[in-house]
């Protein structure tokens, strides 16, 4: 879910999303199995926090997590096939620029949201943005091939 931030009205991911593409991004270039404290330090997110994201990512099969004392993590899909909607999504839900289109009970207007016209604009462009970071995987960043129109 995108957030509006204070009141300059910028809508931004959240950090957990944004640390969790990270921690994908650096685990794609690591051969093996990777423990958590190296991922931290690669890439400047708490170990605690770096471990929060490794749950969620390994309870959306993006990553595998291994016991022991040679234990750690590992990605489990490609690069290539995870999209920055999938994992944006896992982290904070449906991706929603307002939050009448999240729930109900957040929409003035909950009995009839046909006759919202900004629902409408906000539905039509939370299904594009939705789109476009579905056309972006892990592998397209490492690659620097995230151009869309």
């Amino acid at each position: 879910m995108l957030h509006f931030i204070g009141k300059e009205t910028e809508m931004r991911i959240t950090l957990e999303s944004d640390y969790a593409l990270r921690i994908l991004t650096a685990m794609a270039g690591y051969s093996g199995v990777t423990d958590a404290k190296t991922i931290s330090n690669d890439t400047s997110v708490t170990q605690r926090f770096t471990l929060k994201i490794l749950h969620k990512l390994v309870q959306g099969d993006l990553v595998q997590s291994y016991k022991g004392v040679n234990g750690g993590y590992k990605l489990k899909a490609l690069p290539s096939e995870i999209t920055l909607k999938n994992v944006i999504e896992l982290i904070d839900g449906p991706i929603a620029i307002a939050r009448c289109l999240d729930s109900e009970e957040s929409c003035s207007l909950n009995c009839d949201k046909s006759a919202c016209d900004y629902h409408h604009i906000f539905d039509i462009i939370s299904i594009e943005l939705a789109s476009k970071l579905n056309r972006i995987t892990i592998q397209d960043v490492i690659n620097k091939n995230y151009y869309i129109n």
